[in-house]
């Protein structure tokens, strides 16, 4: 059954006919790029230890000559665009929101950069050290309980069972209002829309009067398998920054968050950086 938001998908609007004109075009440079990779991992003249090479040597060894078998050029597609949009984009508007509450609150801001400052100095931040880093995390972890990426997430019953004294059926779609959850009073008291990262600091399970309370990216054996590279991605980001720039938010700045997919500023970020 076709829902009205589906239909008007397919409406010839001026919106739908853009959407459409750069999917075209994703979609021939993704081809282009997949092709290319594909002959040069056949006549051995490219590794394949990259995620797409990973992707297209495994595609080819479980083919092995079998049409039915592998993924078709149409499905790496569609998985080139799943790690791009769903890896950079969250990972960037998570970045972003970081800048603007610690513009917002210096103080969390100093204690950051102190942080960082202590472990790695002026050097470029390792590995090992990242994971040592405990107010970081804390404020990355409150960024995504005020500002998670996707503000819902969908599942669907695969058969009959009882969620909260309700007995569903098979084939029932369920929506996780992910943002109302994270901003519960009654889950994580009265200063639920503010931000303090202090909530994180016996970690997530203590966090909340609900040890599942906080779930930005998702849980279970559907949880987000880019959860833990995302983390690390951001906080080598935000240490590098804190290192060299202190910053705050220019008077031009509306604070207004809007979804488009994903949660991010409706009016950008205006951030004035300053080196240090």
């Amino acid at each position: 059954m076709l829902t009205c938001q589906t239909i008007c998908r397919f409406l010839p609007t001026k919106n739908n006919r853009r959407m459409r004109a750069i999917d075209r075009e994703i979609r021939m440079i993704l081809r282009g790029i997949i092709g290319k990779k594909e002959r040069a991992i056949k006549n051995n003249e490219a590794s394949s230890d990259d995620l797409l090479g990973l992707l297209l040597e495994s595609n080819m060894q479980q083919a092995n000559g079998k049409a039915n078998l592998g993924m078709s050029i149409e499905d790496i597609i569609e998985e080139c665009k799943l790690f791009y949009f769903a890896g950079m984009e969250t990972t960037s508007v998570l970045l972003t929101w970081t800048l603007i509450v610690l513009s917002m609150h210096p103080e969390w801001q100093e204690q950051a950069r102190e942080e960082v400052l202590h472990h790695f100095g002026r050097t470029r931040p390792d590995f090992e050290n990242l994971s040592r880093l405990k107010i970081v995390t804390m404020i990355l972890y409150e960024v995504l309980r005020l500002y998670p990426p996707a503000i819902f997430l969908a599942r669907r019953t695969y058969k009959a069972m009882e969620l909260g004294g309700i007995r569903y059926p098979a084939g029932v779609n369920l929506m996780l209002p992910l943002i109302f959850i994270h901003h519960d009073p009654d889950i994580w008291g009265k200063d639920a829309k503010e931000f303090n990262p202090q909530r994180f600091a016996d970690g997530i399970s203590n966090a909340a009067k609900h040890p599942a309370a906080f779930f930005p990216f998702g849980g279970g054996p559907r949880i987000c398998i880019g959860q833990n590279f995302a983390l690390l991605e951001a906080k080598m980001a935000l240490s590098t920054i804190l290192q060299r720039f202190s910053f705050e938010l220019s008077p031009s700045y509306i604070h207004a968050p809007y979804t488009v997919l994903i949660l991010q500023p409706q009016h950008g970020a205006q951030i004035r950086l300053k080196k240090i």
